[in-house]
């Protein structure tokens, strides 16, 4: 008896060894870490009390901590006193949210928001605004399938693109050399594209760089997407928090619109509301008149019902509430400033460590010239390697800090560290 349930079990082991060995996904392959998601993993695994992480794309304050709004906890009291139901979304979303998302980014004085002629959706936050706007230009863009990048870009944008099924080819945008944009480059990039191409624009706040275009050079951009008969797809992930006004951080939309650009736009409401994890974004394209409009609005349905059929309920709701409540805007206005603010504050202070303090060697003119959440260091990934191994330093190998992760607290040690990095001392 023994020795025969013995031999079962020695046969149900091998059996099972042997699906093991011939498992349906034997082949797939490891693929590679996140590059930011790997910052935080090594960081959370460091025990030094001095270790800063500088990777992750969130707004912390002056405590190292995460920060909900004060207009974002009201509106929140707001929504509970008048115990709403959790009933499904139509399938472009909360309707009072999808027009004040507009309103936000086109302006109260846009020409086709006043004509009804903007098509927009809800999206759950600005990466699924990029993917629906991929679909939907893979499938009914007529002129190309080939979206132009600014290099560097966001990280996700590439994969976002090829899934979509465009073509992602890149233009000249940042400037090693002088840790700035590479207007000529540019220029010449664009001019040198496949008419009717798409052009993916960072609206402000370039994400990694920091490096935005002057108003002027807007302008400029502008008339060669005109010449070129270029499509526009703006990628504004930080309205407000960039210089800490809604209406000067969309001048690029809006110019282009008001030059009589059909533009596509992305929009994120998870860095100016602080919403990171409820997923508020929208998409929008404009339309020739409200017809069209209308018949875009169905063919966005067809991409999204598939998708994820209908968006999140809550984030909406609260961005809703506090675009809608003229005493919760104002509020909110004033945290949003206050937030860039206090990086722009960080940026001067580490500026000033640098320059002043430490005479740390090179030129630094560009933490100040740089704006929004991210700054382009100039730092080395040798050098960025060495700040995680030896000062406890994290950021991405390319150089790229979140300004959001430095305070008062930490700004020294940090501007210390860099000194001793460039200096070859760590």
């Amino acid at each position: 008896m023994l020795a025969s349930t013995l031999a079962r079990r020695t046969a149900f082991e091998v059996s099972g060894k042997a699906l093991r060995a011939v498992s349906t996904w034997s082949a797939v392959p490891a693929g590679p870490p996140d590059p930011i998601l790997g910052v935080t993993e090594a960081f959370k695994a460091d025990k030094d009390s001095r270790k800063i992480n500088l990777g992750v794309g969130a707004y912390r304050d002056e405590h190292g901590k995460p920060y909900v709004l004060t207009s974002v906890k009201k509106a929140e009291q707001i929504l509970t006193a008048s115990n709403p139901d959790k009933e499904y979304l139509p399938i472009t979303g909360l309707p009072e949210f999808t027009k004040a998302a507009a309103k936000l980014a086109y302006g109260s004085e846009s020409v086709p928001l006043q004509e009804g002629s903007i098509a927009v959706t809800q999206s759950i936050s600005g990466t699924g605004a990029l993917r629906i706007g991929g679909a939907f230009l893979a499938r009914h863009y007529p002129h190309s399938k080939v979206i132009y990048l600014p290099v560097p870009s966001w990280g996700n944008h590439t994969p976002i693109f090829r899934d979509s099924g465009l073509e992602v080819r890149g233009y000249r945008y940042f400037d090693k050399k002088t840790v700035g944009l590479d207007f000529e480059g540019l220029k010449a990039d664009l001019k040198a594209a496949p008419e009717q191409s798409i052009i993916l624009l960072h609206a402000c706040a370039h994400n990694p760089t920091g490096v935005d275009p002057t108003p002027e050079q807007w302008a400029q951009i502008s008339d060669i997407v005109k010449e070129k008969k270029l499509f526009p797809f703006f990628d504004m992930a930080y309205q407000g928090f960039a210089s800490g006004s809604t209406t000067r951080d969309a001048f690029a939309v809006r110019h282009f619109v008001s030059q009589g650009h059909q533009v596509a736009l992305a929009q994120s409401f998870a860095k100016n509301m602080g919403l990171y994890g409820e997923r508020v974004g929208a998409f929008s394209l404009t339309t020739s008149d409200a017809a069209e409009r209308a018949r875009v609005d169905s063919q966005l349905k067809i991409v999204i019902r598939p998708m994820y059929s209908n968006p999140p309920l809550h984030g909406a709701r609260i961005a809703s509430t506090i675009l809608g409540n003229q005493e919760l805007y104002a509020e909110w206005e004033g945290e949003v400033k206050a937030m860039a603010d206090r990086i722009i504050g960080m940026r001067e202070k580490l500026y000033n460590t640098l320059t002043s303090d430490l005479k740390t060697p090179g030129e630094w003119g560009h933490i100040k010239s740089q704006i929004g959440m991210f700054s382009f260091t100039g730092l080395s990934p040798p050098q960025t390697k060495a700040l995680a191994e030896k000062a406890h330093v994290y950021m991405t190998a390319d150089g790229r800090i979140s300004m959001a992760g430095l305070n008062s607290g930490n700004i020294e040690y940090f501007a210390q560290s860099v000194d001793a990095a460039v200096r070859g001392n760590l």
